[in-house]
């Protein structure tokens, strides 16, 4: 019923009521008056995946309100306490999958904290929300991806399954996700602030990793860069490397020194959200650091209204560009502007 007004819990609950007990997938989106307990009435039940929206839930019950089946839990503008949330997933003990979209979380003290724990949790998602604490214990976690989220402090308890790491519009003081980073795959921050020393030793020993996305961020300290030495030495399998950031004197020059080359980087994606004159030598000096790069992908944001030297700038960009790419006759090179 999506955003239809109230819709009839007696309805609602003759329809549960009627399939629950073949039941294996339920999606849940609908406002009814009075609220209606999911939990109490498709629980102990063969439910695998459910996706509950615009729900209340009180006072969970993990012995009696059971879901044995279900892999796929995924909550969105659920209203819940902190303790009843810990309480849900405890209540499923094959839980795989997690989301937490816009909860309004109920807390009895002044200070927000939310404490999550599951053994067989594989994959969390959590878009908007906000807290000052947010500790995530998962033994078994192989993808984390965290939205829109304003935190003070984020902590992943774990055992070094993680394998894929996403942050987008992500706003946090304090973030720790797990000693050992050794599975780590993939790596994709967008639209975050870095202290780019605490977050090169927190990823650092991640040897396996394949995928790199730093986009549009934002360094803590000006003098700050990204150290392609380093990258080229600690992730010895990198096969995609993606960079946005603001470009400055310093930052093309010292950062494209050093000897090691990115030698498996096959796929490159280069960006900028206001182009200057820097942003060429840029791109020259990372495709000699990838010998074997395959695709060169350039993004870019070009306003709608555009000065002369604006165009100017766009315009003597790309002659550099057909004349570096004369060099790199092999490389697939794509255009994206938005």
């Amino acid at each position: 019923m999506d955003d239809a007004d109230d819709f009839s819990a007696s309805t609602v609950i003759a329809w549960l009521m009627y399939t629950r007990e073949t039941l294996h997938r339920l999606i849940y989106n609908v406002r009814t008056n009075p609220n209606v307990n999911i939990l109490e009435i498709c629980g102990r039940q063969k439910l695998e995946t459910l996706e509950l929206s615009h729900n209340s839930i009180t006072g969970v019950e993990p012995n009696f309100q059971r879901f044995p089946c279900l892999k796929s839990l995924s909550l969105s503008y659920v209203s819940i306490s902190a303790l009843d949330l810990n309480l849900l997933l405890t209540a499923c003990p094959k839980i795989e999958t997690f989301g937490l979209v816009n909860p309004e979380i109920a807390m009895s003290d002044a200070q927000v904290t939310v404490e999550l724990s599951s053994p067989t949790l594989k994959s969390v998602y959590v878009e908007a929300i906000s807290l000052d604490k947010f500790i995530l214990e998962a033994d078994s976690i192989e993808s984390l991806h965290l939205k829109d989220c304003a935190l003070e402090l984020f902590e992943l308890i774990g055992k070094g399954t993680l394998k894929h790491f996403k942050i987008d519009d992500v706003s946090v003081i304090q973030l720790y996700i797990g000693e050992t980073v050794d599975n780590l795959e993939i790596i994709d921050v967008s639209n975050f602030t870095i202290i780019w020393p605490k977050f090169y030793q927190m990823i650092s020993k991640s040897s396996k990793l394949r995928k790199l996305r730093l986009w549009d961020v934002v360094f803590d300290d000006e003098d700050e860069i990204v150290d392609l030495e380093n990258i080229a030495v600690c992730f010895p399998h990198l096969s995609h490397l993606a960079l946005s950031y603001d470009l400055r004197d310093g930052v093309v020059n010292y950062g494209l020194q050093g000897s090691s080359h990115l030698e498996y980087v096959i796929i490159l994606e280069l960006g900028w959200t206001v182009i200057n004159d820097l942003f060429s030598l840029w791109v020259e000096g990372l495709l000699k650091l990838c010998p074997n790069l395959k695709k060169l992908v350039i993004r870019g944001v070009v306003s709608e209204a555009k000065s002369h030297e604006e165009c100017q700038m766009l315009a003597n960009f790309t002659s550099s560009m057909v004349q570096l790419m004369r060099t790199y006759m092999h490389v697939d090179v794509q255009f994206d502007y938005e």
